[in-house]
């Protein structure tokens, strides 16, 4: 399996290849030339019952995102069977991964910025389209050759245990990624650290968006204050298992000659008709699709039906079907590469271009009554806190030094001004004599400030 001179499905194996929970991954050259991945799975996973199915089930839920608009997911082009194996094959390279970075040394602080903010804001995309990942860890993080961030692996992990993994799960890998980027970097840059520590923290407290927003913000605590992927890129290229093949297309860039493939057998997508049942839609000698009884099929539905007919018929080497099937791959294959780099562009410009000043505080200052305070009195304790005049959100919390008691609270911020009032109201009772102090703590946007202030209650 790990000849060169072997494929699956018109994709070629390279001999890189590293096994993980799911199987035997391997560094593959789809059709046209490109950089793929193909996932072996481990057989004695798929092979449970339910198992390929929840699999099938988690790549079309992917493949309907990505038509949406979602980015920053490694694209699958086919999951297919041939015999009893189950091959998963991508239209992406799935190497270098960040656990392959960090294996050969600290990554660069900028870049593993990088890292955090897109994986956040394609996990967000995730929780807002209603699926998790179930599975963030540095070996689910594809680095490309461009530095640029994307997930593999979505909701594989959750398919082979018949689970639905919380956001919660997300976030908590999220931060497990934060914690281990701020350690590499942390011998060198330990303000770095200390700023990854606190996004992790955020996303545990927070959430995802609030981290995402408080690295965006904080970004000045980088080396030359900015968030960027040149190194990470450049790390990228250099752990690449094979050279980059050059872009399809270009004056100077012909594909390289493939082997002449193979008789494979009997090979069968499993990807299937959309709306039908989750059971795959075979093909082969004798074999059609079975339409759902009592169900007329729409006219789409016979078009898309007919078009996977003619492209996914048993695999015969150098047969009508044979070229339909690769033009097709090809296609879909370019179209998706070209829809990550379009995506990839979109996410850089937002990082470089934002919407505008990013919110910052830049003072707090609470004030309380001087005089002593009677009786059963309910006292008003005034935060003033002082921005930069962006627009955006705030969140606080007012502490108490004579009960447990927290006081948490959100302020949306107006462009162009630059002071609001956040006020307390504290009712003290009963007989004491006693020194009361509320402090006002500013959560985000980082980094945190407070301010605090002592009145006398005697009664």
């Amino acid at each position: 399996m790990n000849n060169p001179d072997h494929g699956i499905a018109g994709f070629r194996l390279t001999e890189h290849t590293w096994m993980t929970e799911l199987g035997n991954w391997i560094d593959a050259i789809s059709p046209d030339g490109r950089r793929a991945g193909a996932l072996l799975f481990d057989p004695k996973i798929v092979g449970l019952p339910g198992v390929r199915d929840r699999v099938v089930q988690a790549v079309m839920t992917d493949q309907r995102l990505v038509l949406a608009g979602l980015s920053g997911l490694i694209p699958v082009a086919d999951v297919v069977a041939a015999g009893e194996q189950v091959w998963l094959l991508t239209a992406q390279a799935v190497s270098p991964t960040l656990a392959d970075l960090l294996a050969a040394g600290p990554v660069d602080p900028g870049g593993a910025a990088s890292v955090l903010v897109e994986t956040a804001q394609t996990l967000l995309a995730l929780h807002s389209a209603g699926v998790t990942h179930g599975s963030v860890h540095p070996g689910t993080v594809v680095v490309t050759s461009e530095g640029v961030s994307l997930l593999s692996e979505r909701g594989l992990s959750d398919a082979i245990r018949a689970r639905v993994s919380p956001r919660e799960r997300d976030a908590a890998g999220w931060a497990s990624l934060a914690r281990g980027l701020g350690a590499s970097a942390g011998r060198q840059a330990p303000e770095v650290a200390a700023l990854f520590e606190r996004a992790a923290n955020t996303a545990g407290t927070l959430g995802l968006a609030a981290a995402r927003d408080l690295l965006v913000n904080e970004r000045g605590t980088l080396p030359g204050g900015r968030i960027s992927r040149e190194a990470l890129a450049s790390a990228a290229r250099g752990r690449s298992a094979f050279a980059q093949a050059p872009a399809y297309g270009g004056a100077s860039a012909a594909p390289p000659v493939l082997p002449p493939n193979r008789d494979e057998g009997d090979i069968v997508t499993l990807l299937h008709v959309p709306g039908r049942s989750a059971g795959p839609v075979q093909f082969g000698p004798g074999v059609g699709t079975r339409p759902q009884q009592n169900r007329q099929e729409t006219e789409a539905e016979r078009i898309w039906r007919a078009g996977r007919d003619e492209a996914a018929t048993v695999h015969r080497p150098g047969g009508r079907a044979d070229k339909v099937a690769r033009a097709r791959r090809r296609r879909t294959i370019l179209s998706a590469v070209v829809f990550a780099i379009v995506m990839a562009g979109a996410v850089l410009a937002w990082l470089k271009l934002g919407t505008g000043p990013d919110l910052a505080v830049t003072s707090v200052n609470v004030v309380a009554p001087k005089k002593t305070q009677g009786c059963d009195r309910a006292v008003v304790i005034t935060g003033t806190v002082v921005t930069n005049g962006a627009a955006g959100e705030i969140t606080y919390e007012w502490r108490k030094n004579l009960d447990k008691e927290i006081v948490k609270g959100t302020l949306r911020t107006q462009a162009d001004k630059t002071s609001y009032t956040v006020p307390l109201r504290w009712t003290l009772r009963g007989r004491s004599n006693v020194k009361a102090t509320a402090t006002l703590r500013i959560l985000t946007p980082g980094p945190v400030r407070s301010d605090k202030a002592t009145f006398s209650y005697k009664c």
